[in-house]
This record gives structure tokens, sequence and C-alpha cells, in this order.
């Protein structure tokens, strides 16, 4: 759909187009010459994972129903995640699927049928479907927030992942659960933040960044999906975030090979970074339009740096795959086409 004839880093992915790049003589870029190693060391994902342990042992005599809340997608890395809850730790996990109406119909049936396979308890968030069209053809057309997030993730993205986060943590205070979990992948977040409690000073300045402008969109029927400011004043309810993948071995082939055996099938109905999301193909596509550049870039080019993925294999994810039916089907759902 948007013909690619930029340049690259020849040793990440990083295009030319990328905020605030230059490139020395021999192709790379800034970023890469800043790099020193794999950040997150053999020794580094070991104290992560046993700071991980140490709270389970300090947690096990709670009366809480559930010991996790796992922010559900249905896709490759949230699966992965889901089972290590399930069977390396031994967890009582309650999935949260939040369907902001774009969800795959193959991503669907694997999240049925993982979470019967796994015996895990699966609630879905289906918010106002009026509602949330409203908020993403907004933030197809303008940018809601910061310039810095348009470096890490697309406006519409940026806008439903806010949605999940506030929901997420809001259920796991309402139900008393100690550890909220994520199936981030290494490029997405850092390992310092893998295991860690969430800070309600902080999560005050976070949401009020994402609820004033959604707020301005659609009025008070964002409310539900955002802390109240009793929740703020009970800081010590606040759950811990955790996101495995950071510090276990991240593996996609055995992450695949794991996610078959639990009845997930790779879905062949979205883009090449999403395996759950149709709206995610036409938020890559409004962002590349706008700004010249990938959305998923940095978290890519993360990950081809620390080792974790063969460059060739991250360029295949940015350059123009657009699937032009999936981006039609979003755009007529949305009244924009």
């Amino acid at each position: 759909m948007i013909r690619q004839t930029k340049r690259f880093c020849s040793r990440c992915i990083l295009s030319a187009s990328f905020p605030g790049i230059t490139f020395d003589d021999t192709g790379v870029c800034n970023y890469c010459a800043k790099f020193r190693g794999n950040i997150a060391t053999e020794e580094m994902r070991q104290k992560y994972a046993q700071k991980f342990t140490d709270l389970l042992a300090r947690t096990e005599n709670r009366t809480t129903s559930y010991d996790v809340l796992m922010a559900y997608s249905g896709g490759k890395d949230s699966t992965y995640t889901l089972d290590i809850f399930v069977h390396h730790y031994k967890l009582h996990v309650l999935a949260l699927v939040f369907d902001n109406g774009f969800i795959s119909a193959k991503a669907e049936v694997n999240i049925r049928t993982v979470c019967s396979n796994l015996g895990v308890d699966c609630i879905f968030v289906r918010p106002n479907q009026s509602m949330l069209h409203t908020i993403f053809r907004e933030a197809a057309m303008r940018d809601l927030f910061s310039q810095k997030t348009l470096e890490r993730a697309s406006t519409i993205c940026t806008s439903c992942i806010g949605l999940v986060k506030g929901i997420t943590l809001r259920t796991a205070l309402e139900k008393d659960i100690p550890f909220v979990g994520f199936g981030w992948s290494p490029g997405q977040a850092p390992i310092k933040s893998s295991v860690m409690k969430t800070n309600p000073n902080l999560m005050k300045c976070t949401q009020s960044a994402l609820y004033r402008p959604l707020h301005n969109i659609v009025g008070d029927a964002i409310n539900p999906y955002f802390l109240t400011d009793k929740q703020f004043a009970e800081p010590e309810k606040f759950p811990w975030n955790v996101h495995p993948l950071a510090f276990l071995e991240y593996n996609e082939k055995a992450i695949l090979q794991r996610n078959a055996e639990l009845g997930w099938e790779k879905p062949d109905d979205t883009d090449p970074n999403s395996s759950n999301c149709l709206l995610n193909s036409y938020a890559n596509y409004v962002h590349r339009k706008k700004y010249g550049f990938h959305p998923y870039e940095w978290e890519i080019a993360g990950m081809v740096r620390s080792g974790i993925m063969e460059r060739d294999e991250g360029l295949a994810k940015i350059l123009p795959q657009e699937n032009d039916k999936i981006v039609e089907f979003v755009m007529k759902k949305l009244s924009v086409l």
C-alpha cells in the first residue's frame, strides 16, 4: 500500500525516518552505537525470576480467589505467559480479555480453546462499540498523546492499551488480586520493570495523560476503565505487575510449539506484528502514512540488537505488508471509508 524506498540501519532495523536517527559511515545508527550489549544478562534474569518466586512465597497464604489477573489478548506471547503462570508457577489465574471489537475470528477461538485446556477462568470486557469507534477514529486523525509515545506505538494502539491497562488494574483492585500479568516480549518492556509494584502516584500521572484526551472525545463513558479517587487513596492494595518473558528464555519457535500443544493455532487473518488484532493493521497503516516509519520499529530494533531476533526477520515484520482487505474491513467498520 505504501511504497518502501527508505534506508535502514545496517545493524538493527530502524529506518531513516525514525525520530532523531543518524547514521555513521558504515550505516550503523546512533541508537546501535550507544548500545552496550544485551541488557538482560543471565544474572539479571535470575535476579528477577527469584524476586517473583520470593514474592509468591510471601503471598501464598492469602485468601483471595486468584493469584494473578492475566491481561490476555489471545496472542502468541500472552498465551505462552498464561501457560507459564499456570504450569511453571502453579498459580490460580483469572484471564481478562479486552474485546475492542477487532479480535480476529481465529484469535477468539484460540482464547476459548486455551483457557479451556488450561482450566483458567476467563472474563471478557467488551466496551460500548460506538465509544471505541469514536476514540479510534479520532486517534487516526490526530495526535492525542505526547510526541514521545509516537516512537513506541501508534496513537490508536496507545489509546487501546491504555484502556486495557486501566480496566485490568481496576479489576485487580476490586477483586483483591495481588499480581497482574502481562505477556510483553523482551522488546516491549525492560527487565527492570518485569517484577514491579504498581506505584499509585506514578499511575495517577499516567492515567491523567491518557484519561484527559479520551475524556475530551467521549466524556464520562470512559470512567469505568480508569481508577477512582477512592482506589488511589488505598495504595497498600495495589498489585505487582509481572511480565515473565523478560526474565525467562524467549524463543519464538519454542513458544509456538508449546502454544500448539495448548490448542493454539497461528492466525492467518492478522498482520505480521499481531496474532490476535485486526485493528493493528489499520493502526500501522495510519502511523506509517502520517509519520513515515513503522510503529513497531523501536520494539523490533531492540530485539535485533539483543540477539533475540535476526535482522532479516525484523525487517520482514516492518516492511509494508498491511493486508488491504483487513485495512478496508477496519475502515468500513469505523466508518472512515
